[in-house]
C-alpha cells in the first residue's frame, strides 16, 4: 500500500456519502469507540452508526471486517484479525459488519465476497483483503496501513479499557483439541490439506464431533476456491451447462461470496437436468454446502424441500 494505491482507493471504488452522520469530531490524540460499543478496540458497526466509524478514521485507523454467520472462512479470519488488533493496543481499532443484517454497508462497500477486509484512514476506504489469509500476512499488511496512516497525519489512539487488557492477558477459551489445533494452526499458515488431514482424523476418532464436522466442510470449501478465477469458472460453466465439475466450481465461489440462493439454485437445476446415475456427487455436494450455512437458515430450509421434491 502506497500513497499511489491510497489514491486509486479514493477515486470511486467506495461510495461512504450516504453513511455520514457527521458528528462532532473527536480530538487530534485520543478518540473513542463508537458509542454503545461493547470494547474500544473491536465494536460491531451498522448501517446506523457507520457515519460515527467514519469520524473515528479521521484520528485512528479503523479496519472494517465484513462477515456473515454463515460463512465459513470468515470464522477462519475474524479471530486473527481481532487478535492483531488487540495486539496493537489502541493504535488500530476493529468494526465488524454483519453484511446480512446491514445491506447498506454491504453494498456501500461492494462486498461481492466476504470477508472482505477494508481500512478507513480520515474517513476515506483502503482495500486490505479479500478471503481468508494467514496470519503473517495479515500482520504485514497491518504494518503497512500504520505506515499510509502515519503519511496522511492518523497517528492517534484508543484507550484501551482496564478489563480488556485484563481479559486478553487470561485464557478465556479451553485448549483446542490436539487435533483441531493442527487444523487450525494449518489454516493459518494456509496449508488446508493438513488442515483437512487433521479433521479427518477427529472424525475418525469420533464420527459425533460437530465441531470438526463443520470445521472440515469449511477447509474443503476454502481449499476447493482457493486462487479460483471467478470468471473463468463462469465462463467454462456457461459453455458446459451439464458439466458437473464447472457446475460444482461455480457453486462453490458463489457460496464463499455470499450468493447463498445463487449456489443452491444452480445446483437444483443441475441435479434436476442430470440423468440419476451422475447426480450422487451434486447432492453430495448440495449437503456439504447446507451444512456450511445452517440447517435452520431459510435457504437452506427452502433448498432442501425442492431437493427433495426432486428425489420422490
Amino acid at each position: 500500500m502506497t500513497d499511489a494505491s491510497l489514491g486509486a482507493a479514493l477515486r470511486g471504488a467506495v461510495d461512504l456519502s450516504s453513511l455520514r452522520n457527521r458528528p462532532a469530531a473527536p480530538g487530534p490524540d485520543q478518540t473513542s469507540a463508537p458509542a454503545g460499543a461493547a470494547s474500544s478496540l473491536v465494536f460491531d458497526a451498522t448501517d446506523e452508526s457507520f457515519g460515527q466509524v467514519l469520524e473515528l478514521s479521521r484520528t485512528v485507523p479503523v479496519v472494517v471486517d465484513l462477515w456473515a454467520e454463515w460463512c465459513g472462512p470468515c470464522k477462519q479470519l475474524s479471530p486473527i484479525i481481532e487478535r492483531v488488533v488487540k495486539e496493537l493496543a489502541g493504535r488500530v481499532v476493529l468494526a465488524k459488519v454483519d453484511v446480512d443484517a446491514n445491506p447498506q454497508l454491504a453494498q456501500g462497500f461492494r462486498a461481492q465476497s466476504i470477508p472482505m477486509v477494508v481500512a478507513l484512514i480520515a474517513g476515506q476506504p483502503v482495500p486490505l483483503f479479500t478471503g481468508a489469509v494467514p496470519e503473517a500476512q495479515v500482520r504485514e499488511v497491518f504494518a503497512q496501513l500504520l505506515q499510509l496512516a502515519a503519511q496522511h497525519g492518523v497517528t492517534g489512539t484508543v484507550p484501551v479499557d482496564a478489563e480488556e487488557s485484563a481479559s486478553d492477558s487470561e485464557p478465556t477459551e479451553p485448549a483446542l483439541p490436539p487435533l483441531h489445533a493442527e487444523a487450525f494452526d494449518a489454516i493459518e499458515a494456509g496449508d488446508y490439506p493438513r488442515a483437512i488431514a487433521a479433521y479427518e482424523q477427529a472424525l475418525a476418532e469420533n464420527p459425533r464431533d460437530a465441531e470438526a464436522r463443520a470445521g472440515l466442510g469449511q477447509v474443503r470449501l476454502l481449499a476447493r476456491v482457493q486462487g479460483a478465477d471467478l470468471q473463468a469458472a463462469r465462463a467454462a460453466a456457461a459453455s458446459a451447462p451439464l458439466d458437473i465439475d464447472a457446475q460444482l466450481a461455480v457453486a462453490d465461489l458463489d457460496l464463499a461470496g455470499g450468493h447463498i440462493e445463487d449456489a443452491f439454485e444452480r445446483l437444483l437445476d443441475l441435479f434436476a437436468a442430470l440423468p440419476s446415475d451422475e447426480r450422487p456427487a451434486v447432492r453430495e455436494r448440495l449437503l456439504e454446502l447446507f451444512g456450511l450455512v445452517g440447517d435452520a437458515d431459510p435457504r437452506v430450509v427452502q433448498a432442501r424441500g425442492r431437493l427433495s421434491s426432486l428425489l420422490f
